[in-house]
């Protein structure tokens, strides 16, 4: 189980006229990371600096990996890496283009515009839940649907599909737990179930209120 971001965010920042362009992006891979940085760099080929963290959980490891590009030691890679360890954040790029306008910040200063402008990125984003999970398919009569539904509300199950045939069958987006849950009290849910098929090794998410 680990916490990471639904969907691309993007935020700027300016400090003493140089302009910081933080992207932040759900990946899943390191080579999903390395192609979006080049992709960066050519999408804003005549900045200087291209500045990145990135964190992926695999099933055996945490690949972490950070860069400067060019700008002074630890100023601007490592600090927004940590920024990603504080957030306990997985499965996220963040790449910070800056234009230079012309003024030196100092060490101490592109810390600050570098973070500043990842954190105004972060501000913007959804935080998801991802773990590995199931899909399970549990087909019901039709006057058990109501019942089905408010416990999938309850639960804060996640209802995917409804497909609606001779009977209905639901799809819903569960954890391990859940599965469990369902499978042992089939017979005290609230509803008649005639029939569950479990599909396995699925990532599911669940939004995380901030």
């Amino acid at each position: 189980m680990y916490k990471t971001i639904k969907k691309k965010e993007e935020a700027i920042f300016i400090e003493k006229k140089s302009k910081f362009i933080a992207e932040l992006y759900p990946i899943k891979s390191k080579e999903e990371a390395e192609e979006t940085i080049q992709g960066i760099r050519k999408k804003y080929y005549d900045a200087k600096h291209h500045c990145y963290a990135y964190r992926i959980k695999t099933e055996t490891e945490t690949i972490e990996k950070s860069s400067d590009d060019g700008e002074p030691s630890g100023t601007a890679g490592s600090p927004m890496l940590h920024v990603l360890q504080k957030e306990e954040l997985f499965n996220v790029l963040i790449v910070v283009t800056r234009y230079f306008g012309g003024i030196l910040l100092g060490t101490g200063g592109l810390v600050r515009a570098y973070t500043q402008a990842m954190q105004n990125a972060i501000a913007k984003a959804e935080f998801i839940q991802e773990e590995n999970g199931y899909w399970i398919e549990i087909t019901i009569p039709y006057n058990e649907l109501g019942k089905c539904q408010f416990y999938c509300k309850k639960h804060h199950i996640e209802v995917l599909h409804i497909e609606y045939e001779e009977n209905i069958k639901i799809t819903l987006q569960v954890t391990k737990k859940e599965k469990e849950k369902i499978e042992k009290e089939r017979q005290n849910l609230g509803f008649y179930v005639k029939n569950i098929t479990i599909f396995p090794n699925k990532i599911i998410q669940k939004n995380i209120e901030k």
